[in-house]
């Protein structure tokens, strides 16, 4: 089941976003739940066009359309211009994750005021210093990671997402479910050990990520010197609610300059401007690349901001409704239902 967000009067900055949809009919209940999914170009005022027809592919996915990205983005742009008899409503199509990565890079501790947050309330037992000596603690450890330019990357599971607009179930064992608002850099071309500079060169676009994590399951319990345990806490089937579209790097102006909000049943739980980062996109994609061979379709996540559920005492619960959206990028919104 999905719930969608109210439209605005343009659903992203630009001319067009790349979206995988399937036929709205394809969700009942004798079909595949995922659908005949296809590549589409959607635009501002929610108009969808088949790429598969539109380029005469049949085999298209938005993958393959990201991995000769260079030669696509002049047609795509040609086609966003062009009034077609074969444009439909958005409405006639189920929103599903837009791409399908091979890997998934996500970084952890990239906002400062989050940092200081989740240093503050992962508090040990024996530590009884003031709130004020923790959080002083915290922007020095950022202050030193800043200057040694070493970002905190770690490897999420494709298998993870889940559409931008679909229920997100929450696994019995989780204890305390929370959400991760972030933005999500979608890669364009192979980058292996590029530098700060060439890392936006790689960029494609950017699509939205909602990263839950399990706080109860962050830290082994058995093994505390192991440290954190990011496969149990974030790699639930559904935990990474991703879309709607990607929007191409080229219609937004500043990455480094964008608000990013989630709602938690109508109330506002974060809100944020990317200026927080500690790293920003091209730095995190640097980063990542100097050790892994990043692919076209690849999501890098850049963090979080402040306002997770550890900090409001507040996490998710069956009937929850999540709103997140970032300027330019659209919203998604996902209901949170109890395992049976």
């Amino acid at each position: 089941m999905s719930v969608k967000p109210e439209s605005p009067s343009a659903l992203f900055a630009g001319p067009f976003a790349l979206a995988t949809l399937s036929p709205l009919s394809a969700l009942s209940a004798l079909s595949d739940p995922e659908g005949p999914a296809f590549p589409a170009l959607v635009t501002p005022d929610a108009q969808v066009l088949d790429l598969r027809i539109a380029l005469g592919d049949a085999q298209l996915t938005v993958r393959s359309l990201l991995e000769k990205w260079e030669a696509a983005l002049p047609q795509l742009r040609a086609l966003a211009g062009e009034n077609r008899p074969d444009h439909r409503p958005l409405a006639d199509f189920h929103v599903q994750a837009p791409v399908e990565p091979r890997q998934v890079f996500q970084s952890g501790a990239n906002y400062r005021q989050h940092v200081i947050d989740l240093h503050v309330a992962h508090r040990a037992p024996d530590d009884d210093r003031s709130e004020e000596e923790r959080r002083a603690e915290a922007a020095e450890i950022m202050d030193r990671r800043a200057a040694e330019d070493l970002p905190y990357v770690f490897i999420g599971l494709p298998s993870s997402l889940t559409g931008p607009y679909d229920d997100v179930v929450l696994p019995s064992w989780a204890e305390k479910p929370d959400w991760e608002l972030e933005l999500a850099a979608v890669i364009g071309r192979p980058a292996h050990q590029v530098s700060v500079e060439e890392a936006w060169e790689c960029v494609a676009g950017y699509t939205i990520a909602n990263d839950l994590t399990d706080r109860a399951t962050v830290f082994r319990r058995d093994m505390p010197q192991i440290g954190t345990d990011w496969l149990r806490s974030k790699n639930a089937p559904g935990f990474t609610p991703l879309g709607p579209w990607i929007v191409p790097a080229e219609s937004i102006a500043d990455p480094g300059d964008l608000r990013l909000t989630l709602k938690l049943n109508g109330e506002t739980m974060q809100d944020e401007s990317t200026k927080d980062m500690i790293f920003d996109v091209a730095r995190v994609v640097a980063y990542a690349s100097r050790t892994a061979r990043l692919l076209p379709g690849d999501l890098v996540l850049t963090g979080s901001p402040a306002g997770n559920g550890m900090h409001w005492g507040r996490l998710l619960r069956d009937g929850d409704v999540m709103d997140g959206a970032i300027a330019g990028l659209g919203a998604q919104r996902n209901r949170c239902v109890a395992e049976a």
